[in-house]
């Protein structure tokens, strides 16, 4: 009841849709002669009231460009002295960017020159159903943070406590950089988030519904992520520095252990930008530095058994961090028609993680053990792509290649004391994960009168070796027989083509994907839990469907229908386990296979002069959807140890509703929000687990019935000073074995834009009660466990930027 109050209090979040305008061209030719018309009148008119709008003049060529056509229904009228005047319609609905109305042919006559003032004017807001999209200069509440941190506002958005973004309550999305994969994103792997910074950052593209031109990856859909490049000829950029304090209070007090949770943890953020453009290029370079320390998890977790046993434990994962991010690139323009960019993008990250792990007998409330650690970890990504436009005569058509290559790292080295009743010893793990990835694109796109064409295809070779050296202490808990290496590989060949019609009432778009993909993943014939690699192929076809319906100029209504594909990378498959918590193990499994998804959608957008409203229903079918089941794991009695492995589990699916709301309350309050309402369905499966030794698991039939509200006021104070509060809420849901309860945060931001514009102070503060810890309830067979995990939210940060 408390949190249904503060969302009537508050009302609901911003977030800004990008609208398209469309540009119109053509050419106009003689019928007699085939020649073409110079100066032909061409006049762009509503199609209710015949309004002119715009207009334009064709060339010697007898070509015409009209740019900037707001969505609406239109006749085009072409007129020249001594020709007869002909009319075409022409329907905009933000769905197509350029419509090429062909060859258009006048026959002659002693028509008198019509005169026509030529107009344009652009819109800032327009619906398109497809895709959301989402500025981040409009955040104040996570100013200063990381992408990551921004995404916590985007409706349909959640962030778990692995940092997995989930989008409709799943975490199979695919994330983009200026379209592309890249190592940042970690090609399904997305903590490289946490280190883009926001500032760097435009706007945030939500592609629910994809069409066959993206990859097939992703069941939940793609967030595409565009850096800010300037437009402005000559040297510009900015400077900035932000300063923050994290993990202000405890949520929970610490069990007794020599080394606390941090908190009051100091954190400094400089950056620059630098652009400078020309008739002949266009030169960029963008940094970041952070160094902090932080309190990425702090997971509290009591174990309950049937025989009676109560062991709690803490895992205070203490942080101390430095990442360095660059991006630097060049556009030259070759000439008119012909751009070639070159883009890098480099990203190293060393954190040193060190925790004291106590193990509480609750029932003698005892201590049995320590199990201290020390990580040193340097994670990092070198991105180089080479990509080249051709724009042919016609505006909007146009043909784009790409080749891109990168190399990720991961350098992971645990140091591991024990200290029990049972022994007293060190262990040390290392491991070493080099990938490279080479993916060569080819996109071409094609105007047409009433839509557009769009084909392609696509190349992409992945190759990911891990060394993995074991130095194991005396009766270690670390698993012998794993081997020392692996390799595992993926090779994907793909075409596909997308075409959309429109009509003044409707539009169809309908598309299909084909890919072929071959995998490998060869182990170390030292290992003895999984006696064989594995290796496999297919070909699948993915097609999309969208059909349009314009009720009137203020009312959309379309369906979806798209098939994709989610596939298991290294990380799930990686046979070498993590000790950070030796009795809650994680562990991956090199046998998953990839799950499918069908998505159907239904989908409404109702605009008015103050705002709008976005209403839609979705239903996702999934065939063997992989997660983390918990599993006992009786091979080492003298430790109460609990896997948890990746396994496919049979089928699910995934029902739900989401209404987007914007409105402008006055001239200095505007408001909007989101609420999402799904149930996530995991089927009955009874499943086998290899690692450590070959038994069964169970998973009964689950239904996660759950709902979440974003809500987001905007307040203009003043000319130059704007506060921001939001409140976010998630509410109970059932989880494959378990519960998670209910979490929420309240955010607060401003900006003060002073130096006539130049300079911006800002200020945020994330999670101000302190209340969005994750708390989960487990329970398998003999065991039951509860699981709280009360890392950093609670974050202040203050900052000044100079643009010059």
């Amino acid at each position: 009841m408390k949190q249904l109050i503060a969302i009537a209090f508050l009302l609901i979040p911003l977030f800004t849709i990008a609208q398209n305008t469309a540009t119109v061209f053509g050419r106009v030719y003689d019928k007699d002669t085939s020649e073409p018309i110079p100066f032909v009148t061409v006049a762009i008119k509503t199609e209710k009231d015949s309004v002119l709008v715009t207009g334009a003049l064709t060339d010697d060529n007898g070509q015409f460009t009209i740019e900037g056509v707001k969505i609406g229904n239109y006749t085009v009228n072409f007129s020249f002295l001594g020709y007869t005047s002909k009319s075409i319609e022409l329907v905009v609905n933000g769905k197509n960017s350029f419509f090429d109305l062909g060859k258009i042919t006048l026959e002659p006559s002693l028509t008198n020159l019509e005169s026509v003032t030529v107009a344009g004017e652009r819109e800032a807001l327009a619906a398109d159903l497809s895709k959301k999209v989402f500025t981040l200069d409009d955040n104040l509440t996570q100013v200063g943070g990381s992408v990551l941190d921004a995404m916590k506002n985007l409706p349909g958005v959640t962030i778990d406590q692995e940092g997995k973004i989930l989008l409709r309550g799943s975490d199979k999305v695919a994330v983009l950089i200026d379209g592309k994969q890249t190592g940042l994103t970690g090609y399904g792997n997305q903590k490289g988030l946490a280190t883009i910074p926001m500032s760097n950052i435009e706007r945030i593209e939500i592609i629910n519904n994809p069409s066959a031109k993206y990859d097939a990856t992703g069941m939940a859909g793609i967030l595409n992520i565009i850096y800010k490049k300037e437009s402005e000829k000559g040297w510009n950029g900015d400077v900035g520095l932000a300063l923050g304090i994290g993990a202000l209070g405890k949520r929970r007090a610490d069990l007794p252990t020599d080394w606390p949770s941090f908190d009051n943890n100091k954190k400094i953020t400089p950056s620059l930008s630098l652009n400078r453009r020309s008739d002949k290029s266009n030169f960029y370079f963008q940094s970041e530095v952070l160094s902090q320390k932080k309190l990425p998890n702090n997971e509290f977790t009591t174990r309950y058994y049937d025989n009676g046993d109560v062991v709690a434990s803490q895992v205070p994962e203490n942080r101390r961090q430095t990442q360095y991010v660059f991006k630097t690139g060049i556009d030259l323009f070759l000439d008119e028609s012909n751009t070639l960019s070159i883009t890098t993008i480099f990203d190293r990250e060393h954190h040193t993680d060190t925790a004291q792990v106590p193990y509480i007998d609750q029932q003698i409330e005892r201590r049995q053990r320590y199990w201290s650690w020390r990580e040193e970890e340097i994670t990092g990504h070198f991105n180089v792509s080479a990509d080249f436009k051709h724009k042919f005569s016609e505006p909007g058509r146009e043909l784009k290649a790409s080749i891109q290559y990168t190399r990720g790292g991961e350098d992971e080295e645990y140091f591991l004391n024990d200290s029990s009743d049972i022994r007293i010893s060190t262990d040390r793990t290392h491991l070493i994960a080099i990938e490279h990835t080479i993916p060569i694109t080819l996109d071409y796109v094609k105007p047409l009168r009433q839509g557009r064409f769009e084909t392609g295809g696509k190349l992409q070779v992945r190759r990911l070796p891990i060394t993995y050296d074991v130095s194991p202490g005396n009766q270690s808990v670390i698993y012998e027989g794993l081997g020392d290496q692996s390799d595992w590989g993926e090779n994907l060949y793909a075409g596909y083509f997308n075409y959309v019609y429109e009509q003044k009432k409707f539009d169809i778009e309908a598309g299909l994907r084909a890919e072929y993909v071959d995998v490998f993943y060869d182990l170390d014939p030292a290992n003895i839990y999984y006696d064989q690699n594995d290796a496999y192929n297919y070909f699948e076809l993915y097609p999309n469907v969208r059909f349009s319906l314009r009720l009137n100029e203020n009312n959309i209504l379309s369906v979806f229908y798209n098939r994709r594909v989610d596939r298991p990378g290294e990380p799930e498959l990686r046979v070498f386990a993590k000790y950070d918590d030796p009795e809650l193990l994680k562990v991956g499994n090199p046998y998953l296979r990839p799950q499918f998804t069908q998505t159907v959608e239904t989908a409404f957008n109702h605009d008015w002069s103050s705002g709008s409203v976005f209403m839609s229903v979705y239903y996702r079918q999934i065939n063997d959807p992989f997660m983390r089941v918990y599993s006992v794991d009786n091979s080492n009695p003298d430790y109460n140890i609990v896997n948890k492995i990746y396994q496919n589990v049979g089928s699910g699916s995934n029902l739900g509703v989401e209404i987007l709301l914007s409105q402008t309350l006055t001239d200095w309050w505007k408001a909007s929000g989101s609420f999402n309402w799904y149930v996530n369905t995991v089927d009955a499966y009874s499943g086998t687990i290899l690692f450590p030794y070959v038994r069964t698991f169970n998973i009964e039939n689950t239904d996660d019935i759950t709902w979440d509200t974003k809500i987001n006021n905007q307040f203009t104070i003043s000319k130059n000073t704007e506060l921001q509060l939001s409140y976010l809420y998630f509410a109970p849901k059932n989880i494959p074995q378990g519960r998670q309860f209910e979490r929420s945060s309240l955010d607060l931001g401003a900006k003060r834009v002073v130096l006539a514009g130049k300079g911006e102070f800002t200020v945020s503060f994330s999670d101000i009660f302190n209340r969005f810890g994750l708390k989960q309830e487990f329970r398998e067979d003999n065991f039951r466990a509860l699981y709280e995990n009360y890392y950093e939210t609670q974050v202040v940060r203050v900052g000044f930027k100079y643009k010059f």
